[in-house]
């Protein structure tokens, strides 16, 4: 390898060093603990704008309304499914309280389920609500608001077979129902309907909104993942952070800040965490104006679908469907929902600017689960793939590589005969490259391949849900977390924890992964030719040393994944180097008995 490559690859390892650095001293901060008392009520967020359309009074809005202390006592609809339990109130007829019965918090059995939804006057309130904002010839009072006494016309409870139907009836001679549908995984069905029995046509337009009070009490503020409002227009995928939304323009007629998309064809706009999604999604084909708000005023984050305002003449019922999932990000859900016509939802997931090849690797992952039934082995599966397609490249690299390692002594000759003179030194390692026919360049090219591919794997396994919570052997059960192992643990024969990852004792006591990993990167490396330069060749033996230390606190499922790849291209380089005639030991030394050498080629 000459300088140029030796400090293009240098400058790769070191820039690879630099961010592995940056993931190690910056570590997703670990969720806050609430307090135990219960936050007052906050107010409510405002209600959507009515779409402007001829038929519909020009900058009319709809208006907020607080949330009184009664909303805590309002009756309430269970819901219960085999994924899904909660329960719909019938203030505003809201959907505020919903857990994901599949997953807990913790690996402890006896961890609390997800909370997904919660209602005003709990300490993070995220709920769902469905209605008609005003147009001509209507009041407020005489649409649904926020807080409206629904009555529940058929159904004790919501069920994937039992649908429930809200009812209200209107001053205005109106009379509005909903009719809630959930199926058997996370996706509810709300079909609004009005019937004019006043006598004088009315206008209204329906919308669907989810809000937030607060950012989420476990949000990640990690760059790597997105956190926020997540949303498609026609196509377009936009994702805004949560302390993006306060740098919103002002709305004065809504007394907030608003980001306001107008959608022709197809769309859904929601929020986004770590796991879990509330997204509202309009029937396909149905232009609705997309909008994403924050009142400064109460600190609330808020998402809404506005369709175009509907005319109602006397005597007519009108009806719209609006879906809105409120679950996990479970890749085989998201994906049955898409081919249901949910346009491009698998891209809710964050697959990142590298979804090219996060997306055939997450998909080949899950596959490869799918028929091992471990993630862990799946994931050394996916390395013995990822390797057979990279082989041909690196079968090239390898025999080079074993050529340059053989020509070690005669290099070290010609540095000595140059001395200082660079000049002759380069000129008479071109001269030797060219008659042995090595090319010093082509041993950089596999590493730097396995670049993009590391950081797609560390965003597959860092972002996927399958990944959470996802156990391979022993003491590691959960390959989305670091190595739970370490020194004062006995490395996991202990019933204790390591060290908290990030902390300094963390960083020092490591465990058994990350020696693996140090251990096998050293012996992969000692099948390397070593550089002549001596800062080179320190540089290069302190490599896997210092990338043992620094991933220590990275997800067990990527060290397992490069501890699998260090091994295998061990094997393969071994390999080769003895096809090729070449007799290297466990350590790299080449042993005596070699198939060339300078000096067989001078006879």
């Amino acid at each position: 390898m000459d300088d140029q490559n030796k400090n293009l690859l240098i400058a790769t390892a070191l820039s690879f060093a630099v961010i592995l650095v940056w993931f190690v001293l910056f570590p997703p901060p670990e969720p806050t603990v609430a307090p135990e008392t219960a936050l007052p009520p906050a107010s409510e967020a405002t209600s959507p704008a009515i779409a402007t359309t001829p038929d519909a009074a020009p900058g009319t809005t709809t208006t907020a309304q607080s949330a009184p202390p009664e909303i805590a006592t309002a009756p309430r609809v269970p819901i219960a499914t085999d994924r899904l339990q909660g329960s719909i109130s019938l203030a505003g007829g809201r959907i505020d309280d919903l857990s994901l019965k599949d997953y807990r918090e913790t690996l402890d059995p006896d961890a609390d389920i997800v909370h997904l939804l919660e209602p005003v006057g709990t300490e993070n309130p995220h709920y769902a609500l469905f209605g008609w904002a005003p147009g001509s010839g209507l009041g407020l009072d005489d649409v649904p608001s926020v807080m409206t006494p629904w009555t529940v016309e058929s159904g004790e409870t919501l069920t994937t077979e039992t649908p429930v139907v809200l009812r209200w009836d209107s001053p205005a001679g109106l009379t509005f129902r909903r009719t809630i549908e959930v199926d058997e995984d996370f996706m509810f069905s709300i079909t609004q309907s009005v019937e004019n029995a006043s006598g004088t046509a009315v206008s209204m337009a329906p919308y669907g909104l989810i809000a937030r009070h607060g950012e989420p009490m476990d949000l990640k503020n990690f760059f790597i993942l997105h956190e926020g409002v997540v949303a498609m227009a026609d196509g377009t995928l936009a994702e805004i952070d949560y302390d993006e939304m306060p740098d919103f323009a002002v709305v004065p007629s809504e007394g907030a800040r608003a980001e306001v998309t107008q959608v022709t064809e197809s769309g859904w706009i929601g929020f986004t965490d770590h796991y879990w999604m509330t997204t509202i999604i309009p029937e396909n084909g149905t232009p609705f104006r997309q909008v994403a708000k924050y009142s400064d005023a109460n600190n609330i984050y808020q998402t809404e679908a506005v369709q175009p305002t509907v005319t109602v003449a006397p005597g007519e019922t009108r009806t719209v469907t609006t879906q809105l999932f409120a679950g996990a990000k479970e890749w085989e859900t998201i994906r049955k929902y898409q081919n249901q016509g949910v346009d491009r939802f698998i891209d809710s997931i964050d697959w990142g600017w590298f979804f090219f090849l996060t997306k055939p690797i997450f998909w080949l992952l899950h596959h490869l689960n799918l028929l091992i039934g471990n993630m862990g082995w799946a994931i050394i599966g996916l390395t013995l793939i990822i390797k057979a397609i990279l082989f041909p490249l690196a079968y090239k690299s390898y025999v080079s590589m074993a050529k340059m390692k053989e020509l070690q002594p005669e290099m070290e000759k010609i540095k000595e005969r140059a001395g200082d003179d660079r000049q002759k030194l380069q000129q008479e390692m071109m001269e030797l490259y060219k008659k042995e026919k090595v090319n010093p360049a082509s041993g950089c090219l596999p590493i730097l391949l396995q670049i993009p591919i590391f950081f797609s794997l560390y965003k597959v396994i860092f972002v996927t849900l399958e990944l959470r919570h996802a156990p391979w052997l022993g003491p590691f059960q959960d390959l989305s977390a670091p190595d739970p192992t370490s020194i004062f643990n006995l490395f996991g024969a202990l019933p204790w924890a390591a060290p908290a990852p990030g902390s300094l004792l963390a960083l020092i006591f490591i465990g058994i992964l990350p020696l693996l990993l140090g251990i096998s990167m050293w012996l992969q490396q000692k099948l390397n030719p070593a550089p002549t330069d001596p800062t080179q060749a320190m540089i290069f033996a302190w490599l896997p040393w210092v990338f043992m230390f620094m991933l220590g606190g990275f997800a067990s499922g990527l060290v397992v994944y490069w501890i699998a790849n260090n091994t295998i291209t061990f094997t393969q380089q071994y390999l080769i180097m003895r096809s090729q005639g070449y007799k290297p030991d466990v350590f790299g030394n080449i042993k005596s008995g070699l198939k060339r050498g300078p000096k067989t080629d001078e006879k």
